[in-house]
Order: structure tokens, then C-alpha cells, then sequence
């Protein structure tokens, strides 16, 4: 009786959902009124860390302010030698770069291993290995995860399914099961445009999602473009696939742009609740930004998990010194978007009804320690690649591997009904105030800054802290 009651409970509000688009049924604790929070955004209180080495920006990766409201860029920068655009490589090689955070330390181009290593592994063994190796067949983390994870991008990359079969052979990495979605059902294209810009981003997005969870499917789900028109589309089809197909998962969004007045509107297209199949778990994530300080839509979607970026520091001898924030991450505070009865996990640091604050937790994205990426029509080749576009599939495929199979809902049968929230940051969150699980589970960083403080437990910059091991992911 109480699934019964339960299913017809689903139906009912799935109908008014689709016919009324009344986002207060569901307890959206956004309130989406489009009027922006007094005094929400953050000014920047201290210099940021200068990037050590050269750096190259795509044209994807670029935000126009005509683009606001509109379109969305990628958040990716590649690493280069002399700020020039970067040919690509016809193998990973050692490209060690002194750091700006201490004349004992290096940068170093990142791999499977060592990032496996370093993630996913023992918090300790990280201080006496990890140590990056380019050569061929290193491997990465042992093989794991469920479901499937959906990398929501725009435009076509010719080569999607062929560069991620290379990574995988050249690293040694099981191979992936993967496929290619358009999300042309809007009837804005039929086939998406090829994008080298894109291309290079899907070719990362798919490539680092696998090496967490190589047992998860991998989905390319490809929009017609960068308009949020047509990204806001393929993420409904993304979420209803794996639901539909794998019975949950993970959606990872590396793309973003400027905050507008009318985005809580959008929310829900990213709150992975789908009530025809009792709310097959998916957990969303998306890139915080590269442009240092300040908040960026859809990250700040606070049935989202908001992904930063942290700078990997090394030895000399290559083994791992510490993680610092790294000055391009992204995060803030919202100006439209509020924390509230269903997504209070942010309650501890700043309150009920306060403005939803980014990123919720890290990996490593500064490029001079970027991690090595195969994209043919992107890149010509191999290139390190950094940006918080790195942070968003990896710790989506982190995620995955715990298996915790969080969602934006719970279902309890004490009283036969399910419950909107957000589960993955209320387990991050949950261990902010536990001394032993925090220490534990995250590296607290304390180090470098994105124009905001970068101070022990939660900052505007890594969250709660970058992942060691999976236990509370």
C-alpha cells in the first residue's frame, strides 16, 4: 500500500509538473524570484596566486559578456611553453615547471596513476609516493563504479569514442564502454557542428570521468551548441538516460557562465530527480570557473555539487609535497541563488536562507600541474590540461566509485513518500565539524588564493577540501 501510494503520489505531481511548472511543489529552496542577494558576491580580499609558468586559453574557453544569460564557455586551460597555443604531442612526457608557492617545489604534468594515487588511495601513502610517471602502461586506479556517468557538452568531437580508446591503451586503463548521444530532440540540429575548442573538452571530460570508474559507462551526451538553450536540453536527456538505461549514475558539467537574474528557473533540469522510476539516483557536478573569485551558473545550483580547483606540489624528486588552491578556481556567493529547507548543508557556516556559496570540494586544475589528455581534432595530440573542467569529471568518477549512489531526493517507507535534497553535499558537508572523519577523508587546504581566503575547513576556493580515499564521497 505505501508503494502504491508512493506511485500514485509521483504521478500526480510529475502531471502538474509538466503542466503548471510549479517548482514550489517540489520545496526548490532557491525561490526563484530573479531578484539578486544584497551584498551576496564576495570582493576579492587578497591577491591571487600568480600561475606559475605559461598558459593558453582556448576561444571555448573565453566568457564575452554578450554571452551572459545566453551561451556557455568551457573552463579549461592548457599549459604551454611560451603562452603560444600548444601543438600536440605525440606521447605524455616529463615537463616539470618550477612553482610560485615555494622555491623547494615543482609542478609537474599529472597521469592516472599518480592521480589515482593520490585521490582515491590511502591518505597515507601520498607523502612517499604518487610520484608521476609519463611512460606508457602506468596504469591508474584498480578498476571499480556503477551505472553510468553523462558528460553533458556542446557541439560534435569527430574523434570522442577513438581518443579515449588511445588513452586507454597508452596508460594501460580498461577499456571503456562508450557511447554518443546527440541531444537533438529539440529540433535545433540534427547532427551537432564539429568544435576543436569543445572537441578538446569532451575529449577530457570522458577520458578523466573514466579513469575513476572504469566499470561506469561512459555517455557523451552532445548539445547543438553552447547556447544554455541547447546545454540545458542535453542536460535533461543526460539524466533521463542514465536513469532510464543504468539505473543511476552521474552527470558531470565542465562548462559555465556568468550569473543571471532569471537561472534558479532552471534548476530543476539539474536536480536529477525523475519521479517514473522512483528517482534512480544521479548526482550532478559542475566546474566552479577560471576566472579567480566570483560565483558562475549552473555551479551555483545548490542541488548541484560545485567542483574547485587546487595546484599539485611536488618534490624535487617528484613525490607529493601539498595542494594549494589554485589562483584561477572559481567560487563565491551566489546573487540569486539561496540555501534553504531542502539544501541546508551549507547551514553550519553561514546559516538558514543565506546565499548558496561555491565550490563544495576540489581537485587539482591548476595547469602547470594539469593532467595529460589525448584529443586529436581538439589538440593535434597529447597536452596537460587544467582548469576546474578537470575538477568536474573527476570527482564525478570519484563519486561514482564510492558507490554511495546519492541523489536529489530520498525515499523513506516510515511515511510511503520521497523527499527533495542533496545528497552528495550533505555527506561532504556532514564532516566539516568531525575532527577524525574530516582529517581523514579531506586534505584541508590552507595554501594560495583565488582572491578570496583561503583558510583552514571550508573556503571559497577548494570547499571542504580536495578527496583522499572514498570514504564520505
Amino acid at each position: 500500500m505505501q508503494k502504491q501510494n508512493f506511485l500514485n503520489r509521483v504521478i500526480v505531481v510529475a502531471t502538474v509538473t509538466l503542466l503548471a511548472v510549479s517548482f514550489t511543489t517540489f520545496a526548490w529552496a532557491q525561490e526563484s524570484t530573479g531578484r539578486a542577494i544584497k551584498g551576496a558576491t564576495p570582493q576579492e580580499v587578497s591577491p591571487r596566486t600568480p600561475q606559475a609558468g605559461y598558459t593558453y586559453t582556448p576561444e571555448s574557453s573565453i566568457e564575452r559578456p554578450e554571452d551572459l544569460g545566453l551561451r556557455a564557455h568551457t573552463n579549461y586551460v592548457l599549459r604551454s611553453e611560451d603562452g603560444s597555443k600548444p601543438v600536440g604531442l605525440a606521447a605524455p612526457r616529463s615537463l616539470q615547471v618550477s612553482s610560485n608557492f615555494s622555491p623547494d617545489a615543482i609542478e609537474e604534468a599529472e597521469t592516472p596513476a599518480s592521480m589515482g594515487c593520490l585521490y582515491v588511495q590511502s591518505p597515507n601513502n601520498v607523502k612517499t609516493g604518487c610520484v608521476p610517471n609519463s611512460d606508457s602502461g602506468t596504469k591508474g586506479p584498480s578498476s571499480a563504479g556503477w551505472g553510468a556517468i553523462a558528460l553533458v557538452d556542446a557541439y560534435d568531437n569527430p574523434d570522442a569514442a577513438s581518443d579515449l580508446v588511445t588513452f586507454d591503451k597508452y596508460w594501460g586503463l580498461p577499456a571503456a564502454k562508450f557511447i554518443k548521444l546527440y541531444a537533438n530532440g529539440n529540433g535545433d540540429c540534427t547532427t551537432p557542428a564539429a568544435n576543436a575548442g569543445w572537441a578538446g573538452e569532451e575529449s577530457l571530460d570522458i577520458e578523466w570521468a573514466h579513469v575513476f570508474a572504469p566499470k561506469a559507462e561512459i555517455i557523451l551526451v552532445e548539445a547543438c551548441s553552447n547556447s544554455d538553450t541547447d546545454l540545458f536540453y542535453a542536460e535533461s536527456v543526460a539524466i533521463q538516460y542514465v536513469q532510464d538505461n543504468y539505473g543511476g549514475g552521474d552527470v558531470s558539467n565542465s562548462w559555465g557562465g556568468g550569473e543571471f537574474s532569471s537561472e534558479s528557473s532552471y534548476d530543476f533540469t539539474f536536480a536529477g530527480a525523475n519521479y517514473s522510476e522512483y528517482g534512480a539516483p544521479v548526482a550532478v557536478f559542475a566546474s566552479a570557473g577560471d576566472s579567480g573569485i566570483g560565483a558562475a551558473y549552473p555551479s551555483v545550483n545548490p542541488w548541484l555539487t560545485s567542483a574547485g580547483g587546487t595546484s599539485v606540489l611536488r618534490n624535487s624528486n617528484g613525490t607529493f609535497n601539498s595542494e594549494s588552491c589554485w589562483g584561477g578556481s572559481g567560487g563565491g556567493n551566489s546573487g540569486y541563488e539561496k540555501t534553504g529547507e531542502s539544501t541546508d548543508y551549507q547551514y553550519g557556516i553561514f546559516g538558514g536562507g543565506a546565499a548558496r556559496a561555491t565550490p563544495d570540494f576540489a581537485f587539482n586544475a591548476d595547469p602547470n600541474s594539469g593532467v595529460w589528455v589525448y584529443s586529436q581534432y581538439g589538440f593535434g595530440g597529447w597536452t596537460p590540461v587544467g582548469g576546474t573542467s578537470v575538477a568536474s569529471p573527476s570527482l564525478a568518477g570519484i563519486a561514482n566509485r564510492a558507490g554511495n549512489k546519492l541523489s536529489s531526493w530520498f525515499g523513506y517507507d516510515v511515511d510511503a513518500y520521497g523527499y527533495f535534497t542533496n545528497g552528495e553535499n550533505n555527506l561532504l558537508y556532514a564532516q566539516l565539524p568531525a575532527a577524525k572523519a574530516y582529517s581523514t577523508n579531506f586534505y584541508d587546504i590552507t595554501t594560495g588564493s583565488n582572491g578570496g581566503t583561503v583558510t583552514y575547513s571550508w573556503d571559497y576556493c577548494t570547499g571542504v577540501g580536495s578527496p583522499r580515499g572514498l570514504l564520505g564521497k
